[in-house]
């Protein structure tokens, strides 16, 4: 019997939807994080998930029955910077099971004629204004819930770039569907990048979890003390807490990643122990990107699989190497990314 059988069974025993599932509003009201909005979003499925609405609508905490999904750093939740600069994203980057990168420099700080760009750029630090929230009605068939926001990242003379974003569940699935529309509302035209920052963590994430995915690849860092992509070592198999990786300690991979006979991209993490994986498919023609973290600190253990427009090289960079998207005035991308959790017995993609 599945989730959605098991929800019909019981429609007639329950006087309220919010006992199988849904989506409930709350302002954060203590620590780092006071005053933050919130949504917590109940699956129904074993799955739930935190959505940050002051974070660009990213996506803190994350949980499948008992297990932990998601890499939380050490400050977690924090109020939005909307003007950090440099490497200050590191200050109240929470990791979480997404952190959104964009939306038009991607990489390391930078500066050059066309003005000055922070770490990983601005949207991750831009709060939300929602515009709807779909709750599900299983009295009337209707199991599907949404939260929909838009994120501006703006400013006087422009570049004006706009996120629409839509995060989709439904009762008894679990699995996170979100659709983001860019568009430029400025007049002039505006450089692009985007990039989907999903961190891992224990439990996971362990000693022996594989990393799936397929691809060329390159690493940008062959010289790094931590290294961990290199021919002989097999990267795809995570490691126990290395020493080299303390501190600063990391190592990253550009993927170029393989597409299905339908064009779609897949990746994910699977840990055998608790008979548990992550699952991410996405169109390659819109994210044909993947980046692969590894940062395996003691305390600081994750791994992230990143989908983007480009490897997380910096707009200058990409600019340089004509691989910067640039946006009209009124031009549009969709972006589609869909991330399902699931059992060893219902695992048919890897």
């Amino acid at each position: 019997m599945t989730n959605m059988d098991v929800i019909q069974k019981g429609l007639n025993k329950i006087s309220n939807a919010a006992q199988i599932g849904g989506i409930e509003i709350s302002v954060l009201d203590n620590g780092l994080g006071r005053g933050t909005r919130i949504a917590w979003i109940n699956t129904g499925s074993g799955l739930r998930y935190k959505v940050v609405i002051d974070r660009a609508m990213d996506i803190a905490d994350a949980f499948y029955n008992q297990h932990n999904i998601a890499w939380l750093s050490n400050p977690g939740v924090t109020a939005p910077d909307r003007f950090s600069k440099g490497m200050g994203w590191l200050r109240n980057f929470g990791g979480g099971l997404l952190t959104t990168c964009g939306l038009s420099h991607v990489g390391g700080p930078e500066s050059d004629e066309y003005g000055e760009r922070g770490l990983h750029g601005l949207i991750s630090n831009t709060p939300a204004e929602i515009i709807s929230i779909i709750q599900p009605d299983p009295a009337n068939g209707k199991l599907e819930m949404s939260i929909t926001g838009i994120i501006k990242e703006t400013q006087v003379f422009g570049p004006i770039l706009e996120l629409r974003r839509t995060i989709t569940g439904k009762l008894g699935e679990a699995k996170i569907v979100i659709i983001d529309e860019v568009v430029n509302r400025s007049n002039t035209a505006s450089p692009h990048m985007l990039l989907y920052h999903i961190n891992f963590g224990w439990p996971l994430v362990d000693k022996g979890s594989k990393l799936l995915w397929q691809g060329k690849w390159n690493s940008p860092t062959p010289d790094s003390p931590a290294k961990i992509f290199k021919e002989g070592i097999d990267f795809k198999t995570c490691p126990d807490i290395l020493a080299a990786h303390s501190g600063t300690g990391e190592d990253v991979a550009f993927i170029d990643i393989d597409a299905d006979e339908h064009g779609k991209a897949h990746c994910g993490i699977y840990n055998e122990n608790l008979k548990l994986g992550v699952f991410l498919n996405f169109p390659k023609k819109q994210l044909p990107w993947l980046i692969n973290w590894q940062h395996w600190g003691k305390n600081e253990y994750v791994t992230a699989l990143e989908p983007a427009t480009n490897p997380p090289i910096g707009q200058s960079n990409a600019r340089e190497k004509k691989t910067l998207v640039v946006l009209e005035p009124g031009e549009k991308r969709t972006y589609r990314l869909e991330l399902d959790v699931l059992e060893k017995n219902k695992m048919t993609n890897f």
